[in-house]
């Protein structure tokens, strides 16, 4: 009979970190899975993290890796293994990855959110080749050439600015008439003086051989299409949550992320969903870690 752990914890974005900080300060015994290399989720991927309490302006990656150094300090870092399935032995967890099988008494959820696609002609044919879901990672590429972002949040708002600085020219394509972002960085992006929004407007079809040469959009309103010649189009219109492990295990919402709480106990006792992929009002850094949190003190509770 192979070891029973006392928690699981799925997943190292700053829900699954701060899970990992409190489950070590409460000494349980925990296994900590994480199938990518880099610790921090999304974070990773923001250039700028600028409402995280006390480190104003901290770039994305080096928050990431200050939470997992933090983790690391107090003896736990993440087993880099992919989990292919989820399931319930007598209320015990198994978690199986390509390489083991492990069991545990409680288990957390927090494998957050991935980008959500257009499902438009030339998105998948030309990802990697002009077509982008991180102005961070990619932006660099695009200097002095002309992109465009599709979106109207926070996300596709701060990707137009940082675009801003290195691009000749950036448009923001957006779906409704006003935007969605917080009215903080809506000023910033007016004040760019080489962004441009196009409103109640939607991409049909991104095009090039090779590599991403044009945009096809349709206003909404009017029906009237029309083709921008770009170099790239950087994609921004919100997440999905990672759930397809335990699709039939837990209960989940309309939009497909876990049903819990603030005390992040799902449907199934013993099982806590913490971050981005639980129901919640705000999918935020500050969120996802006292997420993390409250899913290790109902863990505690519980056993």
């Amino acid at each position: 009979m192979s070891e029973i752990y006392d928690l699981a914890i799925l997943g190292a974005g700053p829900a699954g970190i701060s899970a990992a900080i409190y489950a070590a300060r409460a000494q349980l015994n925990t296994l900590w899975v994480e199938k990518k290399f880099a610790q921090g989720g999304q974070i990773v991927d923001t250039y700028e993290v600028d409402n995280y309490p006390g480190m104003p302006g901290i770039n994305g990656l080096d928050l990431g890796e200050a939470m997992a150094s933090h983790a690391e300090k107090l003896g736990l870092t993440p087993v880099r293994e992919n989990v292919i399935s989820i399931e319930l032995e007598e209320g015990i967890k198994i978690i199986r990855t390509r390489k083991n099988e492990y069991r545990a008494k409680t288990l957390i959820l927090a494998m957050g959110a991935a980008h959500r696609t257009l499902d438009i002609p030339g998105e998948q044919e030309l990802g990697g080749m002009g077509v982008s879901y991180c102005a961070t990672c990619d932006g660099a590429f695009f200097r002095n050439q002309t992109v465009a972002v599709i979106g109207g949040g926070n996300v596709a708002v701060e990707d137009a600015i940082l675009l801003s600085r290195t691009c000749k020219k950036v448009y923001v394509i957006h779906r409704r008439d006003e935007l969605r972002a917080d009215k903080i960085l809506q000023e910033k992006l007016f004040a760019c003086e080489n962004v441009e929004i196009i409103w109640d407007t939607v991409p049909l079809a991104i095009e090039g051989e090779n590599k991403v040469t044009a945009l096809k959009i349709q206003n909404k309103k009017t029906g009237e299409e029309q083709q921008i010649s770009l170099e790239g189009v950087f994609v921004a219109v919100g997440i999905v949550p990672n759930t397809e492990l335990v699709q039939g295990l837990v209960k989940v919402d309309e939009g497909g992320y876990i049903s819990a709480g603030e005390d992040c106990a799902a449907s199934v006792p013993g099982i806590f969903a913490a971050g981005d992929i639980r129901t919640k009002q705000l999918r935020q850094v500050v969120t996802a870690v006292a997420d993390g949190a409250n899913a290790v003190i109902s863990a505690e509770r519980f056993l």
